[in-house]
């Protein structure tokens, strides 16, 4: 990461309310290319209506997203995505019946702007460019597979793949370790930490699991009823009084959270 570089995305004073409730309050932070950043908090913070703010799923009642200086604020999600951004999803959203070529192909063909037709196999569309994205995520030898025979911490690569097959200069991902064991999720995390150095890619990402965001994020923000609490890097969040009292609770340990 290039801290004189200008940040990839700047969020400015963005908020949100559902009836009478503000959701999210003035929230703002930034996110260089090549970082990934977590987003926690208690439930009820504001997590989730921040996250797709950013991405697209809700518009903001004020504030301002950028990426890479340009204002995507309030575009849907299919536009955003064309401005480079990618999404995996608390649940895996593959192709159960297809094969793990086949979905990275499916995705390629959406990236092109191509119109899958059923006489038309996915399966003739630039191969050897799906079996590269899967060979980076480390499924390759798998790659003939159909998903519905995966365990799911495969699947959640196979759904890696998919979201790279744009070539996103951003990458949201929404509690992406989500039903995964320790192992799985370690790994998971720590090859997309390595995916993001190597592409430049940065990642904002919403997790439950503090084995994770510790061991894995370069920054952390922490929100508490839609307000934006702390942020700082992963020993600073552990160290904050504010953040212990508020969500992890004194003498948090990290390893007894894996």
């Amino acid at each position: 990461m290039d801290k004189t570089e200008p940040p990839l995305l700047q969020v400015t004073g963005l908020s949100r309310a559902f009836g009478g409730v503000q959701a999210v309050d003035q929230v703002g932070f930034d996110l260089a290319a090549g970082e990934m950043l977590a987003l926690i908090g208690p439930n009820g913070a504001g997590k989730s209506t921040t996250f797709n703010m950013v991405g697209g799923q809700l518009r903001p009642d004020a504030g301002q997203v950028l990426l890479g200086g340009v204002n995507t604020t309030g575009l849907p999600p299919r536009a955003i995505w064309r401005h480079g951004v990618g999404r995996t999803f608390q649940i895996a959203e593959t192709f159960a019946s297809l094969t793990v070529l086949e979905n990275v192909q499916m995705a390629l063909l959406s990236a092109d702007r191509r119109i899958y037709r059923f006489w038309r196999p996915a399966g003739l569309h630039r191969p050897a460019d799906a079996l590269a994205l899967l060979e980076q995520v480390g499924m390759q030898a798998q790659a003939d597979r159909p998903c519905s025979a995966l365990a799911y911490g495969d699947v959640k690569r196979v759904e890696l793949a998919m979201a790279l097959a744009h070539g996103p200069r951003l990458l949201l991902m929404d509690e992406p370790t989500a039903g995964m064991a320790p192992a799985e999720r370690q790994a998971l995390m720590a090859l997309t930490r390595q995916i993001a150095r190597e592409r430049r890619m940065g990642v904002l990402f919403t997790e439950h699991s503090m084995d994770v965001v510790f061991g894995q994020a370069d920054r952390v923000l922490v929100l508490v009823r839609g307000r934006l609490l702390a942020e700082g890097t992963p020993e600073q969040i552990q160290a904050d009084a504010r953040v212990q009292e508020a969500y992890l609770g004194a003498g948090f340990d990290v390893g007894a959270a894996a």
